[in-house]
């Protein structure tokens, strides 16, 4: 049976389809990397939450306990510090949530180029099958003629021997 043609070409198409499930798990890492970033900042953002509502329920007994100005004063300078906290670990979880975001969509898109890349792998097996029963066809055929040859010279000889 002769060598399939194509032999180097499957064989660069499955080394491609192995790089491209190696990107794909890298990929995966990756996203997970940021999920995990993404958890922190949003738990460091909701520990200045808490903290804020605690220092306004703070504000409101001392409102109720009776409080002065200069009191009242510091303490909305306070409030206006944790406030640009809150803004600055809001923003840290918005520019996290879009890191998360951009490696979604690297893992969405490595799984369409390991997807394209399997289907090539499959279209080139299923193409050795098919040559390979074309060849084994075709090698029947062959061996047919070099039967049919042999008894022809078998026959002819016979007769030539006949005469």
């Amino acid at each position: 049976m002769p060598d399939y043609p194509l032999e180097q070409v499957a064989l660069i198409k499955k080394k491609r389809e192995e790089e491209a499930e190696k990107v794909l798990k890298e990929k995966k890492e990756v996203l997970e990397a940021e999920e995990k970033k993404l958890e922190k900042v949003t738990q460091e953002r909701d520990k200045v939450k808490e903290h804020k509502a605690e220092k306004l329920l703070q504000l409101n007994e001392k409102f109720d306990e009776g409080i002065t100005s200069d009191e009242i004063q510091m303490m909305e300078r306070y409030l206006k510090i944790v406030d640009e906290k809150l803004k600055a670990k809001e923003e840290k979880v918005d520019a996290q949530k879009a890191q998360v975001k951009a490696a979604t969509e690297a893992v969405e898109a490595a799984k369409v180029d390991l997807s394209k890349k399997q289907q090539e792998v499959e279209k080139l097996k299923m193409h050795r099958e098919e040559w390979t029963v074309e060849m084994k066809k075709l090698m029947v055929i062959e061996e047919q003629k070099v039967t049919d040859e042999i008894g022809t010279i078998g026959h002819s000889r016979r007769k030539r021997q006949d005469s």
